[in-house]
């Protein structure tokens, strides 16, 4: 990985992430991932920085999961537990930081991107972008128990079938409605909506948003199953026909054939 797909900075109380891939869509690799923990290992560091704003640099994509080339050689029903549990890891780090965190979306994110929209604490977007996770569609794969308890805990299980079971993307205004996004606004706004929103939140008594943070968390956690209680439907589509097939398919860029097995 380049250190510039990548980046971080820090203005005062706020510092901002930029996945800056966009050529895949800013699309996650294993080494983008490992970036994103030491980052959030730095915000958890600075006492100085009390706002963390995510973002996708080109200004079409958030994040559009992780880089479908890196499942190439998924075989068994481990390969698919292993990097479900990677991604939960990742993603429980993200959500679990006593910094609050802003997705700041301006075009389309999908599958793991979706899912770290969902982890963060405030999400903004631009009226133009578009949220889900078109599994059923293209890849034949699931989501792990852990994220389908965290989109449970924000959009219910009646906007998370329409989501899941029809592959299709929300607009921002769907999501708006469903509880996925905070707040849509026109694209001239939204550079001074995240603005003003990290701004607010810095100057408020840190300690009563750590603490209304966490404890927020734990409810949470108390909520949630063990996520070991989805590996056998995580290690069946992972190593399934259908997932090599969905795999092969998207790269070549042609309509999957699902058999069911």
């Amino acid at each position: 990985m380049s250190i510039s797909e990548v980046l971080f900075e820090q203005r005062d109380a706020t510092a901002t992430i930029t996945f800056n891939r966009p050529h895949a869509r800013n699309a996650m690799t294993w080494s983008m991932y490992e970036a994103l923990l030491k980052h959030c290992k730095t915000v958890e560091a600075t006492p100085s920085i009390r706002v963390l704003i995510l973002r996708g640099a080109g200004g079409k994509a958030f994040v559009s999961g992780t880089d479908i080339g890196q499942f190439r050689e998924f075989r068994e029903e481990n390969d698919g537990i292993a990097y479900e549990k990677r991604l939960d890891a990742v993603i429980d780090r993200l959500e679990t930081l006593t910094t609050p965190t802003i997705a700041a979306v301006d075009g389309v994110t999908t599958g793991g991107g979706c899912v770290m929209v969902a982890a963060c604490d405030i999400r903004i977007c631009t009226t133009s972008s578009r949220f889900g996770v078109p599994i059923a569609r293209t890849l034949g794969n699931c989501v792990s128990a852990t994220n389908i308890a965290r989109f449970l805990d924000i959009i219910g299980p009646t906007h998370l079938k329409d989501m899941l079971y029809t592959g299709r993307l929300f607009s921002a205004e769907e999501a708006v409605t469903a509880g996925l996004v905070t707040h849509a606004v026109n694209p001239e706004d939204f550079d001074a909506v995240i603005a003003d929103y990290a701004e607010t939140i810095a100057a408020n008594a840190p300690l009563t948003i750590q603490a209304t943070k966490q404890m927020i968390h734990r409810v949470q956690q108390h909520r949630r199953i063990d996520s070991e209680l989805g590996h056998d439907w995580i290690g069946r589509c992972y190593s399934s026909e259908d997932f090599r097939e969905g795999v092969s398919s998207f790269l070549e860029k042609r309509a999957p054939n699902w058999k069911g097995q």
